[in-house]
């Protein structure tokens, strides 16, 4: 069959519509013109929302969110579930009661004894009674503004699969990131920046730090455009941003031009919706050469936001120069920011470094909740922080009070939310005396992610997308949003 008539068999009804009414060409020309002339007219009579939902299921808390990801699974019990009745049992082999013959991981299944290990720092209130680890002193500064959440669980037990759950809602690879999907669902808020923005930073715990898939910010079935964009912290944040040597800007328009040309072409010839994607990618990028160094550029940022954000916020790709710049890009509009921060893998010698990941992520991270409020956008922003599961209560190896491991645990976990559509200064859910089984108001890594779309006015089982004759969603088949954390 000739190429043109399986084209026009293959095309969707969607691709239709949108081939007889804008057009490719009307998009190209709004990306040529000054798009200033037409910002009063966009802000009075355009929705909000660029994305497929133009009203929104619920009244929107949040605008953007700012996910801090501390992957490798930070001991709750180390830091945000205190067990003051573990002190008298040290050493003592876990009930079988209480594991109830939960699936261990190969670190521990052949040991011959399970010993309880409590924690060796000490617990402190903060102002609002909620009791947090003393290596959490900036956190718990903050412990009015933020909802801790200790009743998290899921049923993954090693790395991979739990972080692809949380972050796509599937352990299996291959579904659509949070970021993807909910740039699906309400489209950028800045033309000149990526909505989906990922940053990575590696601290100094653990030399052999586990990797990070790109597929975790990918856009998986969903339209390549809304994969997460990483930036880099050494070089040109983003790849072939900056002209080559002998190319000048005019230069480089007049060549996206004639690509767009010819990419329109061979989108009127064979209608692949993945051509469009590349035709607003191109011009996203060229934009991006003026926006991304300005957002990089930080030497106007006063000494004073600095010093809130700790020493290592001017050395670009930490945990503390992330958190900055996760500032200044929701700031700039950008709708989901996605910080990965890796190091928390402690199955042996936790105590130190467990001290060296606190250190380096607990002042900026207290610090970003305390400048978004003094900027006026902690009620539009959610920020979440967490890791994809917990840590034993029982010691990898043998007992020993200063010098423990803690192996994978997603019983129950820890995480805290904040910002916009959160209520702050409460505790949702609790743990039994060992921190290993969730006792009242368990959440779900479903239900944790349906919330969060609650809070940006989205009906967690409304956005949805058909692939292989399927409706696919974020939170697969089950989850409810927690509605007694929303303010």
């Amino acid at each position: 069959m000739d190429e043109l008539i399986q084209a026009a068999h293959r095309i969707s009804r969607r691709q239709l519509l949108t081939r007889t009414s804008l057009g490719l060409g009307a998009v190209a020309l709004s990306s040529l013109l000054n798009r200033s002339l037409f910002a009063a007219a966009t802000a009075s009579t355009q929705p909000a929302s660029k994305g497929v939902l133009k009203t929104l299921h619920f009244a929107p808390k949040a605008k953007r969110v700012i996910y801090l990801f501390q992957s490798g699974g930070p001991s709750h019990l180390d830091l945000f579930d205190y067990k003051p009745k573990l002190a008298d049992m040290f050493g003592k082999d876990l009930p079988p009661s209480v594991r109830n013959g939960q699936r261990l991981t190969g670190f521990t299944s052949g040991q011959a004894t399970l010993p309880i290990i409590p924690s060796k720092f000490a617990f402190k209130q903060s102002a609002t009674g909620t009791w947090m680890s003393e290596l959490m002193p900036h956190t718990s500064s903050i412990a009015n503004e933020i909802c801790l959440v200790r009743s998290m669980h899921t049923e993954a037990i090693n790395h991979d699969p739990a972080i692809t759950l949380m972050q796509t809602g599937s352990q299996q690879p291959g579904r659509p990131s949070m970021g993807s999907w909910i740039d699906y669902g309400l489209g950028s808020e800045n033309d000149d920046l990526p909505a989906f923005v990922v940053l990575i930073s590696k601290g100094k715990a653990r030399a052999g730090a586990q990797g990070l898939l790109a597929r975790l910010w990918g856009s998986g079935f969903l339209p390549t455009k809304l994969q997460g964009v990483k930036l880099r912290s050494k070089g040109d944040p983003i790849l072939y941003l900056t002209d080559p040597d002998g190319i000048d800007h005019a230069c480089r328009r007049d060549m996206l031009d004639g690509i767009d040309k010819l990419n329109s072409l061979h989108h009127d010839t064979i209608a692949d919706p993945e051509i469009e994607t590349r035709i607003a990618q191109y011009e996203l990028a060229y934009r991006m050469q003026t926006s991304v160094p300005e957002l990089m550029d930080l030497h106007h940022e006063p000494q004073s936001t600095f010093d809130l954000y700790g020493p290592d916020s001017k050395t670009p790709g930490t945990y503390a120069a992330n958190c900055l710049l996760a500032r200044r890009l929701v700031e700039r509009g950008v709708r989901f920011v996605q910080l990965y921060h890796r190091d928390w893998d402690q199955h042996d010698n936790l105590p130190t470094q467990l001290s060296i990941n606190a250190k380096e992520t607990d002042q900026p991270s207290a610090a970003l909740i305390k400048d978004l409020k003094q900027r006026g956008l902690l009620d539009e922003t959610l920020v979440i922080w967490g890791g994809e599961f917990g840590r034993t209560v029982f010691a990898q190896g043998g007992a020993s009070k200063d010098n423990y491991g803690r192996d994978h645990h997603g019983r129950c976990f820890s995480l805290w939310m904040a910002g916009g559509g959160i209520k702050g200064g409460i505790v949702h859910g609790e743990t039994d005396d060992f921190g290993y089984n969730v006792v009242t108001d368990g959440v779900h890594v479903h239900d944790l992610n349906a919330t969060i779309l609650r809070c940006l006015g989205i009906d967690h089982e409304r956005l949805t997308f058909k692939f292989q004759g399927r409706h696919y969603r974020l939170t697969d088949v089950s989850g409810n949003a927690v509605t007694s954390v929303l303010a």
